[in-house]
């Protein structure tokens, strides 16, 4: 078969373009090494003070860690939860299926201010019975973004359940195996990849997540996506794009490993 090479033209034209979005990003990387104490393009003078000042202020060590935390423990109890559920669908097959799997992908595409308010009288109200799940706490950060990343967990579940040939479970079924068995033994190891790809779906979630964290959080937990809005809310903090450079080099880092990854398989497979 025939390949399609693209152009010298197209080749420049997408290469313009990729610039074009690239450059609010590109952008940042100047003023990460202002000398200043905001933010504002270096003038002349270039100064790595705010990355020494991420590695040295333990309120970003802190807010990092309970981003970490919070992403992975919402991640997890979260495509726990969506397991169970589809596998329960996939596997009972109810009446009203598609109604269930509707009001579990309701926070999806509810406005995102309707589930933060709805969160935050929830854990005030939970504040009232406990200090482990409550408004302002570690446990309360962890249930707000698991609820909210639960529905695309479900949805990637349902795909990964959705490549599965149905006749695996009912031979597993015909010759004795229970339910245990059946899930553990032959539904769950053909969709490991996809349980993996949940996984990370919903951890770059709950990392990016702040409308809701915003409104269930005060002053005691705060992660790492509040700590910026907070370093530009009130004092335009230059760290802030330090971090952003971090992170979008760590970014690009596994972007590239991956398509050198493609690549060398490309090859191999050749």
């Amino acid at each position: 078969m025939t390949k399609l090479h693209p152009g010298r033209l197209a080749t420049l034209l997408t290469a313009l373009v990729a610039l074009f979005l690239l450059m609010p990003l590109i952008a940042v990387v100047p003023v990460s090494f202002t000398s200043r104490r905001y933010l504002s393009l270096p003038d002349g003078k270039y100064s790595l003070r705010h990355y020494q000042a991420l590695w040295e202020d333990p309120e970003w060590l802190s807010s990092f860690l309970t981003s970490v935390q919070v992403g992975v423990s919402a991640s997890l109890l979260a495509v726990a939860l969506a397991t169970a559920f589809c596998i329960g669908i996939w596997m009972l097959r109810p009446r009203f299926s598609g109604l269930m799997t509707g009001f579990v992908l309701l926070p999806m595409v509810a406005p995102p201010v309707v589930s933060s308010l709805t969160l935050y009288f929830f854990l005030k109200k939970l504040s009232e019975w406990n200090s482990l799940i409550a408004y302002d706490s570690l446990g309360g950060v962890i249930l707000a973004h698991m609820v909210m990343i639960v529905p695309y967990a479900v949805v990637v579940v349902m795909v990964s359940l959705s490549q599965i040939d149905r006749r695996m479970d009912l031979a597993a079924q015909s010759m004795g195996a229970s339910v245990p068995t059946r899930i553990f033994g032959v539904i769950l190891p053909n969709i490991r990849f996809g349980l993996l790809g949940a996984f990370f779906l919903c951890f770059l979630l709950s990392w990016d997540e702040i409308g809701v964290t915003l409104f269930v959080t005060s002053v005691e937990t705060i992660t790492l996506p509040r700590r910026m809005w907070m370093g530009l809310r009130d004092n335009v903090d230059p760290s802030i794009a330090a971090l952003s450079v971090l992170l979008i080099l760590v970014v690009s880092l596994l972007v590239i490993a991956r398509a050198l990854l493609l690549m060398r398989k490309e090859r191999a497979a050749r």
